[in-house]
């Protein structure tokens, strides 16, 4: 699934990207708005990852979706 699917209906897969990585918070997905490096960078931040490693888990979840 290519990223502005994602974007399009992140709604939907908010609730999936919170399953995956339980400590962001509502507000925090709310304000990525489905943008791809707002998550990573949440990713980043939240679980202490560079950012090569965030891309990559960010991109492993997306192919699952």
């Amino acid at each position: 699934m290519n990223w502005d699917t994602v974007k399009g209906n992140w709604k939907e897969w908010k609730g999936k990207a919170r399953e995956k990585w339980g400590e962001l918070t509502d507000d925090e997905l709310d304000q990525a708005k489905g943008e791809r490096e707002q998550l990573v960078g949440l990713v980043q931040q939240k679980y202490g990852k560079t950012k090569e490693a965030a891309e990559k888990e960010v991109d492993e979840w997306q192919a699952k979706l």
